[in-house]
């Protein structure tokens, strides 16, 4: 028996064909019921995945959308909190200046006053020693006109012409 591919026997391709048949059946039966089982059960899982992927996709845009919102909330109570701190640095410089001022315009006038005070008596002072050289000058010119007695009788009678009786 020779086989002549362009020419098969017809036996050969009855029982090829009942082989192929029965191949068919069995792997129906084995292999192609577990494989289409298992296809179905990854295309379920992958469905189930890109589900999930879809969930978290939308979990992780509602988060982002919360962090930003937390994140201008926060800005927002920084930038009032800054602009407190500052108004508040403002108002104690403000307060300390006019504090400064007041505290300085006093000190001043306490100035002023104690110089005042030492003129008055500088210039008490200063009376008192011309009043004293004065009163000594006088006396030695006077000691000094007396000494002689002549000299004060013509004194004498030089002040009683200038006196007059009424």
């Amino acid at each position: 028996m020779s086989f002549d591919i362009g020419n098969p026997s017809y036996g050969l391709v009855f029982w090829t064909l009942i082989a192929f048949v029965l191949l068919l059946l069995l792997l129906r039966k084995f292999a192609w019921k577990p494989i289409m089982e298992a296809i179905g059960e990854r295309e379920q899982s992958i469905e189930g995945a890109l589900a999930s992927a879809e969930k978290a996709k939308e979990e992780m845009a509602r988060l982002t959308n919360e962090n930003e919102q937390l994140l201008k909330a926060a800005r927002a109570e920084r930038d009032v909190i800054l602009k407190e701190a500052k108004e508040l640095k403002d108002q104690l410089v403000a307060d300390a200046k006019v504090l400064a001022q007041a505290e300085g315009a006093k000190l001043i006038e306490q100035a002023r006053k104690e110089i005042d005070d030492q003129k008055k008596q500088a210039l008490a002072e200063v009376k008192n020693q011309v009043s004293s050289l004065s009163l000594d000058i006088a006396r030695k010119v006077l000691q000094k006109e007396f000494e002689n007695e002549q000299r004060q009788e013509a004194l004498v009678a030089d002040l009683l012409k200038d006196v007059k009786l009424n």
